[in-house]
Parts: structure tokens; sequence; C-alpha cells
């Protein structure tokens, strides 16, 4: 078949952004905008979208929903009613690990029904490592179930990223759309599905503990051993006539030109581990260092200080009555990514040292004044322990705390206004599913106006890498339906005649299987929102073609978009709980791979029983 210059362009850009998505070379949402401008630019002279529909998708109703969701769920975060609901889930569970696990999985399913996969795995990490260190079961057993369960939950319903955008696609080309329930016969038997296989035999799957068990004991007598601070540690003696006598922290250039941070100070019977920057360092005062000692003896050629033998390290070096260890990760849109600690200030901003830095499956503890922050990092932290109720509600760290455990009130008779503002969101928007986008943005501007949020809260609250993200390739999804060349043919055409001949010959269910499939493996790799926008066109060409139902083949791409569990590439929340779970890409593979099987699996024989063709 010989294809027009716009269905090769269309064609070259689905490819290259598909490319591009899964290496990571450029932020997703740059690539998303580069699509829609690219649309409508090329070929020069006869561009393949006009302006009004490349950026048509900052327009859509899906987009609007997806900025309501996020104030929504802000606000039942702010007002503590998700919390209560999720650390009263887990509280059912015991102190089992089955137990724990069904708790946690069932948490996280119900909750994503309502809100982001991202917050609703936030609003549980604290819960669920105060959970694992009442239990004594290892944080590594529940994070992944946690992660996986809001992906399920997320499939049996409306209120997920990749299903607002399919009900956006099916609008722009004049087909029904999908109610708020109407996932849920598929999606609820999925997650149970899902669950069952943890409970009974997943967590046999999962790693056996994490470098972040370490506060997860009473006593915490493996803290030093587990992060390997020992390595790390060693101590120094300020002697006479050494430039640091008579300096504050802050000027005694340690950290700058010697790679190394004060944690504590041995000053004769006493040890200080509440030091600030101003804290004065004195003559015969030990330095307690972290960082390498071979370079901090190679750059001290004056010598500044006397190198000590080093001790049996041991946490008492590290904790007090008044000082503390804790754990705390960056918040999914935490202003510290991208940014070193020295940059962000973080020592003065927070009054916390840190210790060490968790990134994926592995430990950092040298150089790390200057490591660019990422996304999904866990910090160790010391510091003072009246500092904590401050870190448990700055929305740039999550405490790996219960905030019960601080007394930090909720705002003041604002839940139940919240609650009841979003249950009469969600029930308009069932009751009127076409007026979703409406409704849910009605729904954020009350929690504005009745003071539950401000109105600079709700703008902070939005993920708007991800709304770009949407919003920038929904143009795409136009482009692959559109006719072109002497025939009127679409590239999702072209796409779904290719899937039907490699499917067709197992007749109609065979081809929403191929389909369905397709998605399951490309969003292992790739966004699921992106994954939506461009199969479901090239599935919506195939009903249109083979005479099948075509919300029956939709709703095949829909639940198969809910299952990023083979790698952490999957999904922000498989990323979000890697560094703390400590989990590497093995284990994803070992327990994602089965769950997508059976999920799959379950997911076509309901589909089969409530969406009969």
């Amino acid at each position: 078949m010989e294809l027009a210059d716009q269905q090769l362009i269309i064609l070259g850009i689905l490819a290259l952004s598909l490319v591009l998505f899964v290496t990571e070379k450029i932020p997703a949402d740059i690539v998303a905008l580069a699509v829609a401008v690219t649309l409508g630019l090329l070929p020069i002279g006869n561009p393949i979208l006009t302006p009004e529909e490349a950026f048509s998708g900052f327009s859509r109703s899906a987009v609007i929903t997806i900025i309501a969701i996020f104030i929504l769920a802000d606000a039942l975060q702010r007002t503590g009613v998700t919390e209560k609901v999720g650390s009263a889930l887990l509280h059912v569970g015991g102190a089992s690990e089955g137990r724990l696990v069904l708790a946690v999985m069932a948490a996280g399913a119900f909750l994503s029904l309502f809100m982001n996969n991202i917050a609703a795995a936030a609003v549980l990490l604290p819960a669920a490592s105060g959970a694992a260190k009442r239990s004594g079961v290892s944080i590594s057993k529940l994070l992944l179930p946690l992660a996986f369960a809001t992906s399920l939950g997320g499939m049996a319903t409306l209120l997920t990223t990749a299903n607002i955008v399919i009900n956006a696609v099916l609008s722009d080309q004049g087909l029904r759309v999908f109610s708020l329930t109407d996932f849920a016969w598929v999606g609820i038997p999925v997650t149970i599905a899902g669950i069952c296989f943890f409970v009974l035999f997943g967590k046999r799957l999962l790693p056996g503990g994490s470098a972040l068990d370490r506060t997860h004991t009473p006593d915490k007598s493996d803290l030093v051993q587990t992060y390997h601070l020992g390595e790390n540690l060693f101590r120094a003696r300020v002697p006479e006539g050494s430039v640091l006598t008579g300096r504050t922290l802050a000027s005694s250039t340690l950290r700058e030109l010697y790679g190394v941070s004060v944690v504590a100070i041995e000053r004769g019977d006493q040890k200080l581990l509440s030091l600030s920057p101003d804290t004065i360092i004195r003559r015969g005062d030990t330095l307690v260092l972290e960082g390498s000692e071979s370079k901090f003896r190679e750059r001290d050629v004056e010598p500044y200080m006397e190198i000590l033998p080093a001790p049996e390290w041991t946490e008492e070096y590290l904790e007090s009555r008044t000082v503390e260890v804790v754990e705390a990760m960056l918040a999914p849109r935490s202003r510290l990514i991208g940014s070193t600690l020295r940059e962000a200030r973080f020592r003065d901003k927070y009054g916390m040292n840190v210790l060490a830095v968790w990134r994926a499956d592995q430990e950092i503890v040298e150089g790390i004044a200057d490591l660019k922050l990422e996304f999904g990092d866990a910090l160790l932290l010391q510091g003072q322990k009246d500092r904590l109720p401050v870190l448990a509600v700055d929305s740039d760290l999550l405490l790996l705390m219960p905030k019960e455990e601080f007394d930090i009130p909720a705002k003041p008779g604002k839940g139940r206004v919240a609650l009841a503002i979003f249950a009469s969101a969600l029930l308009v928007a069932i009751l009127v599913p076409q007026l979703t986008g409406p409704v849910m943005l009605g729904g954020a501007i009350l929690m504005v106006l009745t003071r539950v949020i401000s109105s600079e809260q709700a703008y902070g609250a939005i993920g708007w890498k991800s709304v770009i993200l949407i919003a920038g390739m929904l143009p795409l999804g136009i482009a692959l339906s559109k006719p072109f060349g002497p025939g009127g043919t679409t590239v999702a055409g072209i796409l779904g005649g290719l899937m039907v001949d490699t499917f067709g010959e197992f007749g109609d269910m065979g081809v929403v299987i191929g389909i369905a499939l397709l998605a399951a493996l490309l969003v292992q790799v790739v966004n699921s929102g992106v994954i939506a926008a461009v199969i479901t066109p090239i599935a919506i060409s195939i009903a249109v073609r083979q005479g099948i139902d075509v919300r029956t083949i939709v709703m095949g791409v829909a639940v198969a978009c809910s299952m990023p569990f083979a790698t952490p590439l999957g999904h922000p929340v498989n990323l979000l709980i890697m560094g703390p779970g400590g989990y590497s890409f093995r284990d994803f593979a070992r327990i994602g791979i089965p769950l997508v099987v059976l999920s799959f699996v379950t997911a076509m024989i309901f589909l089969r029983v409530f969406w009969a063709m």
C-alpha cells in the first residue's frame, strides 16, 4: 500500500516518540509537546493538524478531569480523610505477614478508586512503614504489593489517567463514553485475583529484606551495619593550633573542601548530636565525620586534624534521647528533585543531617552533598526529634513514620466538608457520565471556595507534567484517525489492519486479545496515558472494520493499560517504592510477569462475560 506523506510523517512521529518515551533521554512532557507542535507544522504548507487541533488537548474534558482529580485528592489528603481511611484499613491487618499484605493491598486498591495512583501510594507509605515496624515484617514485603494494588484498583474506575484518556478518544469520534462504574465489572475481579495471588503465592517471591528495615526493629541494633555507615565514619581530633578552632560548622569548609559531614562532636564526657550550622568547634573536640577517610587524609595537608583509631561503630554514635535517625522519601512532586542537598540548603532548612541516600537497590554515602536528587530517592536523616513534626507535614518529603505519632491535627472541621463535596461530585458523575469533567472541576472549585484548601495549594497539587503529557499526546489520536491519501485511509486503520491480519484467524475475541496484549506489553515501559492515546484509535478502527462492539475492544485496551507490573518503568508509583523497598529490576520481573499473566487472563475472561460480543 502506498502511503501519503502525512501518513508517513504520523508513523515516524509515533515511532520516534515511543522510542524517546522508553529511553527517557528527553522528559516525557517535552516529548508530548513536541509531538503536538510537529503535527501542527508538517508537512509544510499542508500540516496534518490545524492549529486548533494541535493544541486541542489543553481544552479537553479529559485534561480538566485529571486536573480536578489532583485537587480533590489533595483536599482529602490535607484534611486527613485519606490517611484515616488508609490507617483504619491497615490496622485491620494485624501482625501476620499475610494479613498485612492483604490490608495494604486492600487499602491501596480502595484509595486508587478515587485518586491518582501515586497520591494513593504516597498517603499509605508512612502508614505501611509504621505497620511494618509494629509487626516486625520487612517493609519490602509490603511496598511492592502496595504499588501493584494501586494500579489494580485504578483499573476498576474511570478516575485513572488511561481510562480518562480512552473516554476522551471515544468522545472525539462521537462514540458513547464509559461511565464511572463501567470499568468495575472487569476491574474488580482482576483486583481480587491480584490480591489473592499476593496473599497466597506472591509474598513468597518478594525479597526477604530491605535496607530500610534498619529502623523497623525496636532497638535499631542493625542500623549502622545495614547502612554500612561504619565504612564511612571516622573520628578526628581538633589539635592545638588548628584553624578550625573557634569556627562554626557552617564556616569550617569541612564539607566544601574535604567532602565530609560532622555527625557528632565528642567534648570531654559529652557527646553533642544536636548540631546546627552555628555550632562552634573548640580545641580538643573529637569530631565524628562521615565521608572518605582516605580522601580526607589526602586533602588535610596542614594538618588541621588528628585522625584517631576507629571504634566499633554502633547506633549510639548517631542517636540520643533528643536526636533520632529516620527515613524520608522525596514526595512525588518534590521541589528537591533535580537539586543537590547543597543547592537546597537542606541542613539549614530542615535542621537534619543527611547520612545516606538510597536509590533503587543501592546506597550512596559518599559525595551526597553534590548528588542530584531523583524521584524515588530515600534519605536517611539524623536530627532533633522536635524537628520531626515539621518534616511530617512538609510537602517535599514523605516521612516514613505514621503522622499519628506526632499528634498533627488535620484542618479543623474541614474533613467532613471535603468528603461531602467529593462524594457529591462522584454521585453526579455516576448519574450523568457525560458531565464528569465539569462536575469534578466544580467539586475542586468548591474545595477552594469553602476554604478546605487555598488556591495556592490547589495549583500546587496539580501534577503539571502529567497534564502536559496527556494534553500533548491526545492530538496524536486525532492524527491517527484522520483520513489521507486517495483511498481516504487512516493510520489507525492501517495499523488495525495489520492486527487483524495477525490475529483475525482466531476470531473476533482473538483480535480483542491481540490488541489488548499489545497494550499490556507496551505499558511495561511507556506511560499508560500515552499507550491509551495511541492504541485506542487503532482499537476503534478494528472494531469498525470487523463489526466488533467498540466498547468491548476498547475496554480490553483499558484494563491492559492498568497492568504495568513487569518493570519499574511501567508506572511512576513503581519507581516511588523502588528505593525504600530495596527492589531491583529482577524483583519486578519475578513477581510482575506472573501477575501480568494472571491479570490479563482474568480480564479477558470477565471481558467476555460482562461485555459479550
